[in-house]
């Protein structure tokens, strides 16, 4: 496991020692080749969706056809300039499982498949390829959709040789699946801090996302006097540097972003006319999410007031918090003390595909450490030991789940 790890991080390495792989991208082209001789290998079977989610799967002899499987697995693509960990940990020890009951011939009672989700990063939709199966989406909504770069989701799909309109018809239904269980680093410090090897993840933060347009006028840079301009930039930049209190007025554990920034029309020496950005915000209460979204939207109305300028708030979707299974949460906990692993109770404040899966089927998420708490960033480790120690608690689980 430690091989493939190493070697996926090929897929999009960056100079600074990151990974920048982006769905639907030539590294996203690659990675999956390299997942199908992997199964081919292992003699799994492999399906990808016409949303690009990718199914690995060991077939349960005896069972009947129509046996809901056993899920493992997470995500493989990456934020630009993201770490080594991120999703590919949880995507290549589901890998391992799979690979590694095939090897001891285990007598299951259910398929087990590990599971890629597409997109999980959001370039095109936060949780993109979960959310296809989960809740689905209309042929209009994903002509609608577009990347980080501009790109439209239905042509990214054509590209990669993916039915866009037959990801119009990707979703399942309750019962489908048996139970999933998700590995991933913690991408925060609690575990560390606390001197724990295993996370027993008891909830997941609701995460949200819209884009906000400021609109100004365009005039020349040297010849329009400060006090009379209609500066879209200043208006937006008042709004970002106001977000922590806006955050601090709902909860504790409020958090916004505003990470992507458009300027129009992107000269230096040309006031701007145009600003989008883009949002994301995050509380583990599903009241004071929608609560901070109105916060942060009435703070960009005072915002544009103040700046003589015009604003519109554009959501694209609101991703409840999920309380996941305490079946799940026992059979992870046992799988750790039964190893010796120092484990904690926790909530995850990131947002996973497990939180889409939950409404599909019982849910678990293990976490391991990460080192400093870094995540998002080049910097982004965590211990091989730890690797190991987590990629084991995963095969306990799925193995109670698959035989039990």
């Amino acid at each position: 496991m430690r091989r493939d790890l190493e070697h996926v991080a090929s897929y999009g390495a960056t100079a600074s020692g990151g990974v920048a792989r982006t769905s639907f991208t030539d590294a996203d082209r690659r990675v999956r080749a390299w997942l199908a001789d992997r199964c081919e290998e292992a003699g799994l079977r492999l399906r990808t969706d016409a949303v690009g989610n990718v199914f690995m799967r060991l077939e349960a002899p005896g069972a009947p056809p129509d046996t809901p499987p056993v899920w493992a697995g997470s995500h493989l693509d990456s934020v630009p300039e993201g770490g080594r960990f991120d999703g590919a940990l949880g995507s290549l020890a589901a890998l391992e499982v799979v690979r590694r009951l095939a090897e001891e011939r285990v007598q299951l009672r259910r398929p087990v498949e590990a599971v890629v989700f597409a997109d999980e990063e959001g370039s095109y939709h936060h949780l993109l390829g979960s959310t296809a199966l989960v809740r689905g989406f209309s042929a209009d909504e994903l002509a609608a959709l577009r990347g980080r770069d501009g790109t439209r989701l239905v042509d990214a799909l054509q590209a990669m040789g993916f039915d866009a309109q037959a990801a119009t018809r990707v979703k399942l239904s309750p019962g489908d699946v048996h139970a999933y269980v998700e590995l991933h680093i913690e991408q925060g410090a609690v575990l560390e801090s606390a001197g724990a090897t295993i996370g027993v993840v008891t909830a997941i933060v609701g995460i949200g996302s819209g884009w906000l347009e400021f609109r100004g006028r365009q005039d020349h840079a040297g010849t329009t006097p400060m006090a009379l301009r209609r500066d879209a930039l200043r208006g937006a930049g008042d709004l970002v540097a106001r977000l922590p209190e806006v955050a601090r007025s709902v909860s504790a554990d409020a958090v916004a972003t505003c990470g992507i920034v458009h300027v129009e029309p992107g000269a230096a020496n040309v006031v701007p006319a145009l600003v989008r950005l883009s949002l994301d915000f995050r509380d583990p209460d599903r009241g004071r999410l929608l609560s901070l979204e109105d916060a942060v939207v009435a703070a960009a109305h005072a915002a544009a007031e103040r700046h003589a300028l015009e604003v519109t708030y554009t959501r694209e979707s609101i991703i409840d918090p999920v309380p996941l299974d305490p079946t799940m949460q026992e059979l992870v906990a046992t799988a750790a003390a039964e190893r010796g692993l120092p484990a904690l109770h926790l909530p995850s404040g990131a947002g996973h595909d497990a939180q889409n899966i939950a409404r599909l089927a019982p849910t678990g998420m293990i976490f391991v450490p990460s080192v400093g708490g870094r995540s998002h960033s080049p910097a982004e480790a965590t211990r091989w030991e730890d690797v190991e120690a987590g990629a084991n608690v995963l095969l306990a689980t799925v193995h109670a789940l698959a035989t039990g």
